[in-house]
């Protein structure tokens, strides 16, 4: 007797298309989905020939999609965001509404979690959690409502609006301002102990760093003086808050800090744009799901008021 094999639903083939099309990969997919990479296969062929169409064309060492399959793909993503939506919607009702706002740990310490306690008196009906990722967290699994992410403004399969950009200028302790003979001229900072980002330090594109700062001032060549590197910009931030140097200070991160005083920025003319800025990002499909514009209408008070208070 010929054992009987349950197919799959159409769901799961829908879900295995969508991974496998955002990720251009069956193993990152099977990985995603955790199944196999034989059951991410087995519904991609499924479904071209349920189609009649090739969704992807096999190349030596990856795949893309044809244009039929970007088409496709789409239509399926944005279907599967409004389930997503829907489930989540369905869920929030029973569970009396959480929304979960993902970012960095240099934004969430610095601006975003001081500010949080004004979202959660404007809507006391949402159980708001506060998702520290680094790296970005994957928006379209739906455990995510909305982020802010620091970029280029450009994030694939996704929504993105820009709600701040940012400059860099020097920022130091008043005490280590003082220390250094009250930094006068953009050439005392060569006696300086500069405070480095990694990410800015490591970043292919050159973006705001140091070197670039002193470009700006009319410095030919920045001075060769070597200091501590740190991962996260809150991080040198709070270094030169206690005093250990000079951290190319950026905006965003260093306002509330200037205006309590803890910092002082001894070149406040000289700032050079960065190229990242701010953006709040959303699963496409969902910009006008109520979580989502409860956080949007939110962040554009904040920064509304943050800009007015000069920062």
């Amino acid at each position: 007797m010929q054992a009987h094999v349950r197919p799959a639903s159409p769901l799961q083939t829908l879900r295995a298309f969508e991974a496998t099309g955002r990720l251009l990969s069956m193993t990152r997919a099977a990985e995603e989905l955790h199944v196999t990479h034989g059951a991410v296969s087995r519904h991609i062929k499924t479904l071209e020939g349920h189609l009649g169409v090739a969704l992807f064309r096999r190349l030596t060492r990856k795949i893309v999609l044809t244009d039929e399959g970007a088409q496709f793909h789409e239509t399926v993503s944005r279907l599967l965001a409004k389930l997503t939506w829907e489930a989540e919607r369905l869920r929030g009702q029973r569970s009396g509404g959480r929304l979960t706002i993902s970012t960095g740990i240099s934004f969430a310490s610095k601006w975003l979690g001081p500010r949080l306690h004004r979202l959660i008196a404007r809507h006391p009906e949402l159980d708001i959690h506060l998702d520290i990722t680094d790296p970005d967290a994957d928006l379209n699994d739906g455990q995510i409502d909305a982020a802010v992410r620091y970029g280029h403004g450009r994030y694939p399969h996704v929504v993105a609006e820009r709600i701040l950009e940012e400059t860099l200028t020097p920022v130091c302790s008043p005490g280590y301002r003082a220390e250094m003979g009250g930094l006068v001229t953009v050439e005392s900072l060569a006696a300086c102990r500069l405070l480095h980002e990694d990410r800015l330090l490591r970043d292919d594109r050159m973006l705001a760093n140091w070197e670039l700062w002193f470009a700006t001032a009319g410095v030919d060549g920045a001075p060769k003086v070597r200091g501590p590197i740190y991962s996260h910009g809150s991080m040198a931030t709070e270094a030169a808050i206690r005093g250990e140097g000079v951290a190319l200070g950026r905006s965003v991160l260093v306002a509330e800090d200037l205006a309590a005083g803890r910092l002082v920025a001894p070149f406040p003319q000289i700032r050079l744009k960065a190229e990242r800025g701010y953006d709040l990002v959303y699963r496409t499909g969902t910009h006008d799901h109520p979580k989502v514009r409860a956080v949007r209408d939110w962040l554009a008070d904040e920064v509304r008021q943050f800009l007015a208070e000069g920062g």
